[in-house]
């Protein structure tokens, strides 16, 4: 699919919802920063080989959900096509008195569906550990904040760098507002989104969550504390939300129907609001200043070993989604520091990964397939979209993916050294990474250092990363292999495909879904 522009992406948004099983089979769709994220009744319906083939398509990751790795940009435009596509199918099918689907025989179709929900259910007890959905809500809680936070971070380099050089004065007011204004009550967004995902009302969190950033809580003394606006920040704001949902469905129970609008939202607000002000604002601000400290102490006096082991294992993090899990974290430096200090050492890892692909185009020029999977996720790469390359080059490859690794922490290790050396590199936002994380880099000794140690740091990685693939990313048995073959080699394809079937020239063949385990190298 070749069409440039909105006609381009419906397109592809409807060559999608057919590839999954047509709208019947889709029972939900929500896209993040690079994935379309489909939730399907019927997995044995998905046409799983035909969506990794098509050309729009960077990559498959199994979960929960079935999700489709689109890149930034296009996902969110698809991802609006394809839930207009459902709408007008199932508009048109209600219109048509159309019955469930099924070509097949009533004794097949039966078959398929106990199939599919069979995978279905293997698919949700693997993934459905208390960990996983932990950091699943923890995700679906702060990932839609991150347009936001990008804007604004963007918005507060750009207003610092106007002050220091002294143009603009009049707007600079404006500018900072702007960039403040969604920072300054981070802390009601994060309430909403947290309520709504633990089963409460979304306003009532936000509600309780307000509490935090109100200037009037400077007049409340816990415990002969004087409290501050802001103290206990996003997380204070999270506790503070779910603990409203939770006492919002417990009243719900015993509070008669016709007196539930008054008394539980009343309650709810009450009873968490009081637990905010005297328990979770002390406490989490207690807890954030000390994930400040701990931060600024791990890359103070830690610096090179500890940025070693962060950029190189943060690759694998986001192969398994526990990255997730960092967010909090991030937003909470935020808004101690200013700026986390933990992202940029983490982009390491995929600068190291850009530098392991190059090494493997020069190293594969007989391999048409591999190479133009390359040339195709390589800007994603640059730009700090690490799944193309994860789960469409170096996992595949199984070797690659731990050069990439350790090239990500030559480049982490260098970060913690120059952090250690009193100059730091931060971001004033989560999300970016890569090349887009540049407009967003702040540290202790300002703009220009910071952004020159950051820029250093993505040299060391690619050249890391291109040395250590180059030299041990590929046995001398693998590369000759792979080059002759034109497709990824027999060890370390995955075990269902058909001998001698070579995959489409766009991208390597392999499922990452089974390439997490079965790469060999």
């Amino acid at each position: 699919m070749s069409d440039p522009g909105a006609a381009g992406h419906a397109a592809t948004a409807y060559d999608l919802l057919a590839l999954v099983g047509g709208e019947r089979n889709v029972t939900s769709a929500a896209n993040c920063i690079s994935r379309l994220r489909i939730g399907v009744a019927d997995r044995a319906l998905v046409r799983d080989q035909e969506i990794r083939d098509h050309p729009k398509v960077l990559g498959v990751v199994e979960d929960e959900t079935f999700q489709i790795v689109l890149g930034p940009g296009a996902v969110s435009t698809v991802a609006e096509e394809f839930s207009r596509a459902v709408e007008a199918e199932r508009a048109g099918g209600r219109a048509a008195g159309a019955a469930p689907a099924a070509d097949a025989p009533d004794g097949d179709a039966e078959a398929l569906a106990a199939e599919g929900e069979a995978i279905r259910a293997a698919n949700t007890r693997r993934n459905a550990t208390p960990f996983k959905l932990l950091l699943r809500r923890i995700a679906d809680i702060f990932v839609p904040l991150i347009p936001a936070l990008i804007a604004c971070g963007i918005l507060a380099g750009v207003t610092g760098v106007l002050t220091n050089l002294g143009w603009l004065g009049p707007v600079l007011p404006a500018l900072d507002a702007i960039a403040k204004g969604f920072m300054s009550l981070i802390m009601v967004f994060v309430g909403m989104n947290a309520a709504k995902e633990f089963g409460g009302t979304p306003v009532l969190g936000g509600a309780v969550a307000a509490i935090i950033p109100f200037a009037g809580v400077a007049d409340v003394q816990a415990f002969g504390v004087d409290l501050e606006p802001g103290q206990g920040g996003v997380l204070g704001a999270l506790g503070a939300a779910v603990l409203c949902a939770c006492v919002e469905r417990r009243t719900r129970r015993w509070v008669p129907e016709n007196l539930d609008i008054l008394v539980t939202p009343t309650v709810a607000v009450l009873v968490s609001g009081l637990v905010t002000v005297y328990g979770l604002m002390p406490v989490a601000g207690e807890v954030s200043a000390a994930i400040g400290v701990a931060a600024n102490w791990l890359l103070g006096y830690a610096g090179a070993p500890a940025g070693f082991l962060l950029g190189g294992t943060f690759l694998p993090l986001v192969m398994l989604g526990l990255h997730q899990a960092l967010i909090p974290i991030h937003t909470t430096l935020i808004g101690v520091d200013g700026f986390t200090v933990l992202l940029p050492v983490l982009a390491m890892a995929g600068a190291g990964q850009v530098g392991a692909a190059f090494a493997l185009y020069l190293r594969l020029k007989n391999n048409a397939g591999i190479r133009a999977t390359i040339r195709s996720a390589l800007p994603a790469g640059l730009l700090g979209v690490g799944e193309p390359l994860i789960y469409g080059v170096t996992l595949p490859l199984g070797r690659p993916f731990v050069t990439a690794c350790a090239g990500g922490a030559v480049a982490g290790g260098f970060l913690g050294l120059a952090n250690q050396l009193g100059v730091s590199a931060g971001s004033t936002a989560i999300g970016p990474s890569g090349w887009t994380l540049f407009p967003l880099v702040q540290g202790s000794q300002g703009i220009g250092a910071a952004v020159a140690v950051y820029g250093l740091g993505l040299v060391v990685g690619y050249i890391a990363g291109f040395a250590l693939t180059y030299f041990f990313g590929l046995s001398r048995q693998a590369a000759t292999e792979l080059n002759t073959a034109g497709t990824i080699a027999p060890d370390a394809a995955p075990e269902q495909d058909p001998p001698g079937e070579s995959p489409a020239p766009s991208r390597p063949s392999g499922d990452p879904a089974q390439t997490r385990t079965s790469g060999g190298g």
